[in-house]
């Protein structure tokens, strides 16, 4: 086996085992809460409609979820229940599936968020090379105030103040993702446009502090590799200019970028819950923020946190095999 395929296996069954882990931690985490799913939801119907919560009522809502198994039998038919036929579980207190809840909410906040990585890394890295050529200079100043800006200001914050602005000069709040005509409309290429129209700016909200980061780190790796001396020996060679620029300080500056993708990830879908309330956004970071803080329906937490990480590994094992195609040193490691 050569060094390539050795490395792609290596970090595949890495990621299988990082999976594996991680639906042990979620669903260990949701039997810690008090009071398991049928004891949540015998006492949420008997709110609704009165009587009395006997323990007979909860042992036999107990058999029909099967909560009456062991721990790893529930475990193991969770995590393969998700993985290899996509059946997310039931709620816990709504009685539909977890699928039927989220239906297209998760692909549309996994769209968000990929898109505002998009902007972050489209924007961060021409201007963090920009800077680092630049560096003492009014445009480096100016590059380096506004990242400042970004660290500082946090999300929800920008957002209410873009929406203010909206507001008071276009008379536009810039909430929801779709408008009204096409919130309940069966997908189309009309639906699809509005969404387009409406989905730039929690995108551009959440993207906003990820800009600023990789703004500032493009930068700092970047003037790190001119001042090396290896490129100072490129230089003696003759080579000067955008091809000296890309073929040694950039090429090296960029491979901790490319392996930072899954975190950032992370970053802006931690964030998504807050901008989502703000801007009225019903997607599976609202859902996910209602689940822990009103309903306590960890069945559906759950499947969006597990979703999540499926995501940000299946995304940080692409970033590993391409940082080892652009890094020789990478997969002759194979760490």
């Amino acid at each position: 086996m050569g060094p390539m395929l050795r490395f792609i296996a290596v970090r595949f069954g890495l990621a299988l085992v990082t999976l594996f882990m991680v639906s042990f931690i979620v669903f260990g985490l949701m039997e810690l809460v008090p009071g398991n799913c049928a004891q949540r939801y015998v006492a949420y119907k008997s709110t609704q409609g009165g009587g009395t919560i006997t323990q007979a009522d909860i042992r036999a809502e107990e058999e029909r979820m099967g909560l009456d198994r062991p721990f790893m039998v529930r475990w193991l038919s969770w995590t393969y229940n998700m993985v290899a036929t996509g059946y997310l579980g039931e709620s816990c207190l709504k009685r539909v599936s977890v699928n039927q809840i989220l239906k297209d909410k998760i692909w549309i906040s996994m769209g968000i968020c990929f898109a505002a990585l998009f902007i972050a890394y489209l924007i961060a890295i021409p201007l963090g090379m920009l800077s680092s050529t630049m560096r003492n200079s009014a445009m480096d100043g100016s590059l380096r105030f506004i990242s400042y800006l970004g660290l500082a200001l946090p999300d929800f914050l920008v957002a209410l103040i873009v929406m203010l602005i909206g507001t008071m000069v276009f008379g536009e709040t810039l909430t929801g993702l779709f408008s009204e005509a096409y919130r309940d409309a069966p997908w189309s290429i009309a639906k699809l446009g509005d969404f387009l129209r409406h989905a730039w700016f929690p995108a551009f909200i959440l993207g906003w502090s990820s800009t600023a980061l990789q703004l500032q780190t493009v930068r700092a790796l970047m003037s790190d590799e001119i001042e090396k001396l290896y490129v100072t020996a490129a230089r003696a060679r003759g080579l000067s200019g955008a091809k000296l620029f890309f073929r040694y300080p950039a090429r090296h500056a960029l491979g901790p970028l490319v392996n930072s993708i899954g975190f950032d990830l992370n970053r802006i879908f931690n964030g998504l819950p807050i901008v989502a309330t703000i801007l009225v956004l019903s997607e599976a970071g609202f859902v996910l923020l209602e689940a822990l803080a009103i309903s306590n329906d960890q069945e559906v937490a759950g499947a969006i946190i597990f979703l999540l990480t499926v995501a940000i590994v299946v995304l940080n094992f692409a970033s590993d095999v391409v940082l080892a195609i652009l890094d020789p040193r990478i997969r002759l490691g194979v760490v």
